[in-house]
């Protein structure tokens, strides 16, 4: 005679199931908006019951705002690390424009948009959304005051001159809502790392000749 046990589910940890959540509500997020990032929407991703979210996320505002942070978080992190690998404040930031041009960050792109738009009504997005700005902007100021004392770079304020590439950065990524113009001219898509040369006091070329790595 043959017996059988019982299949038991394996109990993961609060910490390991709070991260399994946040990770689906992330991948829902960027594929479909924040706007989606609902208790029952993150449920189905995870073949559980929304009560279960709850339990983690007793305000689904505070799921979506761990949502954008976490992935946002993750592109700085990827884009403009904060450990450079001994590469150069040139090297590094030639490397930031060649991974941060491509298609391949389109959905993080609409996410800051989608994100901005909704932190008008949504408060714990907006706490969050202005602590990724300032994350973005100490970080490539971190690499343009660094090079300036190495004598790479030549700006007198490199806080206004992270500034004004942000703000190309995001009026570009603007474009990935609406069809690229027929005439639109490739140099368009490199206006950040110019913007950047000619603050910088960067030859022609300096920054946009990489190729992501």
């Amino acid at each position: 005679m043959t017996s059988t046990l019982p299949n038991k589910r394996i109990r993961k940890s609060p910490a390991a199931r709070r991260a399994e959540i946040v990770a689906a509500a992330t991948g829902v997020a960027l594929a479909e908006g924040l706007e989606c990032v609902t208790l029952r929407r993150v449920a189905e991703e995870l073949d559980v019951r929304p009560g279960l979210i709850s339990h983690y996320f007793p305000a689904v505002e505070d799921l979506v705002a761990e949502a954008y942070g976490t992935a946002v978080g993750r592109e700085l992190e990827e884009l403009l690390p904060a450990d450079r690998a001994d590469a150069t404040p040139t090297r590094h930031l030639a490397r930031f424009f060649a991974r941060a041009s491509g298609e391949a960050y389109d959905d993080i792109s609409r996410l800051w948009l989608n994100a901005r738009h909704l932190s008008r009504y949504r408060p714990a997005l907006r706490a969050r959304v202005t602590a990724q700005e300032t994350a973005w902007r100490d970080r490539l100021e971190a690499v343009i005051r660094d090079g300036v004392e190495r004598g790479e770079f030549h700006t007198p304020d490199p806080l206004l001159t992270a500034i004004q590439i942000l703000v190309v950065i995001d009026g570009l990524g603007m474009l990935v809502n609406s069809d690229t113009p027929a005439g639109e001219p490739p140099e368009v898509r490199d206006l950040p790392a110019a913007t950047a040369e000619r603050e910088l006091g960067l030859s022609p070329g300096t920054l946009s000749a990489a190729t992501p790595e």
